[in-house]
Parts: structure tokens; sequence; C-alpha cells
């Protein structure tokens, strides 16, 4: 039976992440290890403020699972005793791993993939003056994709300043939540012309039923609207695709039960990150096989990366190694 240690490690980004909502300097994951004899099992998770999450909160939300973790609680289990959330992805992630090195046997081949692809990834760039963005994306416009974080509609003309320093690379704009469906209707021809491929959540969660009819001439994706199964109908009526994150979700478990109901109602699936380590990011390449849109840049972010981490080859991501996860 496993023996479980959680802690918090804290990790400096390489410069300021901006969004609409704020400002950070590191990233703060919950770490999760399950100890069997010599087998290691390892989970990150990132707590949320946006959900109501805090890094102490969900130190004491795992902690109060520890009986059952080291009595073995399996990840079916896991999911009745926790909502979904950084909690349960930390613990649901350790015991994929836990498996696999149990096994012997890859994560991925135990979730019933017969092989994992290197996927091409979106480099973020943080929201800030036209000049600041345009420098941002003339450095980065080797890459095949960039996501810019928008913080309202007087940003078009920080996208068309990122267009013109990043003429070949294939955009997306992330809003989260900062637009008005007046904004989107006015902002959305003028992102298609600028040649953006996608918009992501531009309204804010819970106010989007506008969207319900809405013929957007970019493709419109769900993040904060959608967390696990129980919003995807919803989501289906008023979006073309959805952000899949391991931390909304509460863990892989979840997550691949979603993009395949999700893929079964015709969405496209975006694989998407709290800014983490490596080993936030390895699970979530499950989820990130075929999907149109692969947004696991946050080791990219970081100051330094964990070891073993996983390899990036330009914006292309290889598999992890046992080492790492899965």
């Amino acid at each position: 039976m496993p023996l479980m240690t959680v802690r918090e490690e804290r990790w400096p980004l390489a410069s300021a992440f901006v969004i609409s909502r704020g400002a950070r300097t590191e990233s703060r994951v919950v770490v999760v290890e399950l100890r069997d004899g010599a087998h290691l099992g390892r989970g990150e998770a990132v707590p949320y403020a946006r959900y109501g999450e805090s890094v102490e909160g969900v130190l004491d939300e795992i902690e109060a699972f520890r009986d059952a973790v080291e009595c073995d609680l399996d990840r079916e289990a896991l999911q009745g005793a926790l909502p979904p959330g950084a909690a349960r992805n930390a613990l649901d992630c350790a015991l994929w791993d836990l498996e696999a090195k149990r096994s012997g046997v890859r994560a991925w081949t135990r979730a019933g993939f017969a092989r994992l692809d290197p996927v091409k990834t979106c480099y973020t760039l943080s929201l800030a003056e036209p000049d600041a963005m345009a420098a941002a994306a003339r450095a980065a416009a080797g890459r095949p994709m960039l996501k810019l974080k928008i913080g309202g509609a007087d940003d078009l003309g920080c996208v068309a300043a990122v267009r013109a320093a990043a003429p070949k690379t294939r955009l997306v704009v992330d809003a989260n939540e900062a637009l008005s469906f007046d904004d989107l209707r006015r902002l959305a021809p003028e992102f298609a012309q600028l040649g953006v491929q996608m918009i992501e959540q531009p309204l804010k969660a819970g106010e989007d039923e506008a969207l319900e009819g809405y013929d957007s001439p970019v493709l419109l994706c769900a993040d904060e609207s959608l967390h696990t199964r129980h919003e995807l109908a919803e989501c289906a009526r008023r979006y073309g695709a959805i952000n899949i994150k391991l931390d909304k979700s509460g863990g892989l478990t979840e997550a691949l039960s979603l993009r395949r109901e999700a893929q079964g109602l015709g969405l496209h699936i975006m694989a998407g990150c709290m800014v983490a380590t490596s080993l936030g990011m390895a699970p979530a390449l499950l989820i990130a096989q075929g999907a149109r849109v692969v947004d696991l840049d946050g080791p990219l972010l970081l100051a330094r990366d964990r070891t073993p981490g996983l390899t990036f080859v330009g914006s292309m991501i290889e598999p992890p190694s046992a080492a790492l996860w899965g």
C-alpha cells in the first residue's frame, strides 16, 4: 500500500505572466508522491484562485484523504470522493503514474492509445502594450502558433501588432472572460481578417448564453465555462471547441472521458494547462493527441523546469520519459 507525501513547490517564471485578471511572477504548484516499495507515482496540480482554490486549501483537501489513499484508494473511487479541481488532479495523476510503474506498462497504453505522438504547442504572449507584444511576437515568430492574452475590447491593436510582427504564425486570442457580447460581435470579424484561428472564452462563464445561435467568423473555445462532462451539453450549444485542462477536470481520468464525449459531439479539442512544470504537462499529452490546438507551454514560461523534464524541440514536445511520469 502506498505512502503519500504532499507538498507545495514554487517555480519562478522567466518573466511576469499577465492576463486580464492580473499578473504573477511564480507558479505555486502542489505535488503528490505515492511511494509503494520501489515504485513512485507523482502528480502535480496548480490551485487556481478563479475557481476558489488556494495552495493551502488544496494541501488540506489532499491531507484529509491520506488514510483512504494509503489504503490503496483507486482512481474510480477517487472520482466520487473528491470534486473536480486541483486536489483531485494531483492525486489522480499520481495514481496513473503509480499504476504505470507497478505494471511496467506506460500510462498511455493503459489509457488505450497505441502510441503517444509528439505534439506542437502554442507559445503564450502575456498581455501588454502593442509595442511590447509585437516585440515578444517578433522574438517568437518562428513558432508555429502564438496565443495572445487580451484584456478587453480595446486590444485589437495588440492583435494587429502581433500579426504584423509574426505574419506567418497561427494565432489564438485568449480573452479570459474580458469581452461583452457586443465586443465580440465587433471584434470577431476583425480578428478573422487578421487570421486569428480561435477565440478562447470571450464572455464570462455563466453569462455566455448569448453565444447560442451566434455564427462567429472565428472558432470559439470554452475554457472557464467548461470543467467536466457536467457542462459539456451546454457548451456544445455555444462553442465549437473546448479547452480541457487537468486542473479543471480534476485529473486525467475525467479529462479522457470528457475528450471522448466532446469528440462524439463534434467539438474540437484544445489541450490546455496552467503555468506549471513538465510534471503537470506530461499527463496532458494524452489529451493533446489529435487536438486542434495544443497549449502546453507551461515549462517554456518558467525560469527553469524540473529535472528530468519534457524535451522541447522548438515548439515540439516529445513524449515523457518514464522517469518523469507515466
